[in-house]
């Protein structure tokens, strides 16, 4: 059977042809850089729209001390709008520091039920010391305090650090504003992988290729990607340590070597070979390729791993029911389980940290969405309304899905909110962006 026989919407071919290329060859050809900015080629601008089902009432004050204090608290209050869970209070004429005495009354007069505010001392060695405070002006009083040391370069993770630490302490959920993503920029006939802060700035390649870059993955440290090269002419996968710019080859089989995904402890990579006949999902160790498993055994293609969050079974896509639909099956092997069952098209599974939701990358009328499916109740819900949806990827919290969409002719990066109510574009000067992936709370 053909890719193209999968696909018999003739409307639709092309797209989901790049689609099969992608989940099942996942061909990755890098020429391995050391880390570099280019924030002037590659800088994303944020565009929101909507709102969540409650927002909160926050006033985030410049912090007071050194003139960086409004750029701090610029990026905070950048951070809580993106989120769509908060509504920003003015602070016009407010005058704090991380020890001023605060006017609960006025502020709750405002029409704010959080203040937060703080202090930037410039330290004798160049660096900053940042002093955070955060007040409840309905409880009338403090809700949190922290400080912080960085240089000047990490100004923008700790005004990030602070903004996770409100979000967390308002909504009881960890915030993911400090994490980072990863993903592919192509710009004219280059392709680099890219790692960014979790708003789409200060930009920096790890991997720089002439050749397309697909599927990379992050650890669940955040310490590493595993992707597939296919710079030896077959495809190989990697895995790349980014502190030290050093890979190792782990699977580097006849035939394609693709798709890896990481075990929630980090020891483990699965895989998706051809060594055997037709694409299959293996095991093996994620430091050196050693302990190689086969997971699945089906006379057609089975791909595209992802471990659940307990690292027992595994959700894939295969087409051995006539149509790619998602699966989960044991590391110990046994009969699959079908999943999706709505539409005649769905792959890409993601599962949330929770385990409770499954993402898919669904064909609905031609067009190519992302999908929401409550494995409890099977209820599904479409979270985008785009042409073109491809490579979702939820935030670490499950709060957020990240996604590369096709959005007035151009790629661009996208973000949703689990509940569909909130959508951002992170969109990019020159280029287009393809195979986003979230990373891991930062440790």
């Amino acid at each position: 059977m053909t890719f193209d026989q999968l696909d018999p919407t003739p409307t639709a071919r092309k797209t989901s042809n790049n689609v099969m290329f992608g989940w099942l060859f996942a061909f990755l050809i890098v020429t391995l850089t050391l880390f570099g900015t280019d924030a002037a080629r590659a800088q994303l601008r944020v565009d929101i729209s909507g709102t969540g089902a409650q927002q909160y009432p926050v006033a985030i004050a410049d912090f007071s001390g050194d003139a960086v204090g409004s750029q701090i608290a610029e990026i905070i209050r950048a951070d809580l709008t993106r989120s769509g869970q908060f509504r920003l209070i003015a602070t016009t004429g407010a005058a704090l520091t991380a020890d001023s005495a605060i006017a609960y009354d006025e502020w709750r007069t405002r029409g704010a039920d959080f203040i937060a505010h703080g202090t930037v001392t410039r330290l004798a060695d160049g660096r900053f010391e940042i002093k955070y405070r955060l007040g409840d002006t309905v409880k009338r009083g403090p809700l949190d305090g922290f400080s912080v040391s960085g240089t000047e370069k990490e100004l923008r993770r700790n005004s990030h650090q602070i903004a996770d630490r409100i979000y967390e302490k308002i909504t009881g959920i960890r915030g993911v504003f400090a994490t980072r993503i990863a993903y592919v920029l192509k710009q004219g006939k280059t392709y680099e992988l890219q790692i960014a802060d979790a708003d789409g700035q200060n930009p920096q390649v790890a991997l720089r290729s002439r050749e397309p870059i697909i599927s990379p993955a992050w650890s669940p440290d955040g310490s590493r990607l595993a992707y597939v090269s296919f710079e030896s002419g077959k495809p190989v996968v990697y895995v790349h340590h980014l502190t030290t710019s050093k890979r190792a080859p782990v699977a580097n089989y006849k035939g394609n070597n693709s798709a890896p995904a990481w075990s929630p402890d980090g020891n483990t990579l699965a895989v998706v070979l051809t060594r055997d006949g037709l694409s299959q999902i293996y095991t093996l160790g994620a430091n050196d390729g050693s302990n190689l498993r086969r997971v699945t055994r089906s006379p057609l293609i089975d791909t595209e791993p992802f471990f659940a969050p307990d690292g027992r079974s595994i959700f894939f896509t295969s087409d051995r029911s006539g149509s790619p639909q998602i699966y989960q099956t044991g590391l110990e092997g046994g009969e699959p389980r079908r999943i999706s069952f709505n539409g005649g098209y769905n792959i890409s599974p993601r599962i949330s940290p929770d385990g409770k939701t499954l993402l898919t990358v669904t064909r609905r009328d031609g067009s190519f969405r992302i999908a929401s499916l409550n494995l409890a109740s099977g209820a599904e819900s479409l979270l985008t309304d785009g042409r073109d949806d491809q490579s979702p990827s939820f935030a670490p919290n499950g709060m957020q899905v990240l996604y590369a969409a096709i959005q007035g002719g151009r790629s661009v990066l996208a973000g949703v909110s689990s509940d569909g109510r909130v959508r951002q574009t992170l969109s990019v000067l020159n280029g287009e962006i393809r195979e986003p992936t979230w990373g891991p709370f930062s440790q």
